[in-house]
């Protein structure tokens, strides 16, 4: 562990109960009800929900710079239940490297990452002022041929506000948080925020019920302060099937709506139509 303080080194491992963000979601395989029909012990934690647990002891360690420049490809592998007991392993490489896995209480991996300070300097992309969803938008049924088609002409942008009131946080008690993540202390974004913006931009240009995040791949530009609007834009990369199973992969950008800066770079796979549905 070439550079890593005795502090980092003793930050091998994190515990901490799993917090479903999003049981009433429209994506109704976080409910418990749909989720049996497929199989699964109950509702899922959200896979932006498990990714935020997979970076939070590097959020610890290396604070606002993550934020501002930090890189994470993040993979779910099995599902993780509201209230499990896990584990996050951290495996420190060097001072601006390290992979972390996700360990459920039966001892089962349900996710790992890969994630770093990115020591170059990366150039963020750029606003292309895409056409924005109108409040009254309902995106029409996700298919092949609608992905096709946005992949050809464009997606529709969408605005989402990391705002007081009720923000999106991934531990069902704020201060557990790391302390420059709690709204209550007017802390930044979070990683379950931030991929969100993800998830709710490919549901807004494809009505999708259930579906499955499955992979993030993420790029941090700028640490995006409480009370910011994003507006997310998105490009479509490839549609495709694996064992059954019907795939979306996109790239998502979000923007400062202030200044149009980039915050963050996101590309995510998902199963947008499972096997039998």
């Amino acid at each position: 562990m070439n550079g890593c303080s005795n502090l980092e080194i003793a930050m091998n491992s994190w515990t901490a109960n799993a917090f479903n963000t999003a049981p009433d979601s429209d994506n109704q395989i976080h409910g418990d009800e749909l989720a049996k029909e497929y199989g699964f012990e109950g509702g899922l934690v959200p896979g932006v929900t498990i990714s935020a647990y997979l970076v939070h002891p590097l959020i610890e360690l290396w604070g606002k710079k993550w934020l501002e420049k930090g890189f994470a490809n993040c993979r779910i592998t099995s599902p993780l239940y509201d209230e499990e007991l896990f584990e996050v392993k951290t495996d420190l490489l060097d001072q601006n490297k390290a992979t972390t896995t996700l360990i459920r209480s039966n001892g089962i991996v349900s996710a790992n990452a890969e994630i770093s300070l990115s020591e170059d300097k990366i150039e963020p992309p750029i606003y292309r002022g895409d056409s924005l969803a109108d409040v009254n938008f309902k995106a029409p049924k996700a298919d092949k041929e609608l992905w096709n088609k946005l992949q050809t002409e464009g997606c529709l942008a969408f605005k989402f506000d990391w705002k007081e009131g009720d923000p999106l946080i991934y531990l069902r008690n704020e201060e557990d948080l790391p302390n420059l993540l709690q709204p209550n202390k007017e802390g930044y974004s979070n990683l379950c925020f931030l991929l969100g913006c993800s998830n709710w931009i490919l549901a807004g240009n494809g009505h999708m019920n259930p579906w499955v995040h499955l992979q993030t791949a993420s790029q941090n530009f700028k640490a995006v302060n409480l009370n910011t609007t994003l507006i997310a834009e998105m490009s479509i990369n490839k549609v495709f099937e694996k064992k059954g199973h019907e795939f979306v992969d996109v790239d998502v950008n979000l923007f400062d709506e202030s200044n149009y800066a980039c915050v963050m770079n996101i590309n995510l796979v998902a199963i947008y139509k499972l096997r039998g549905s």
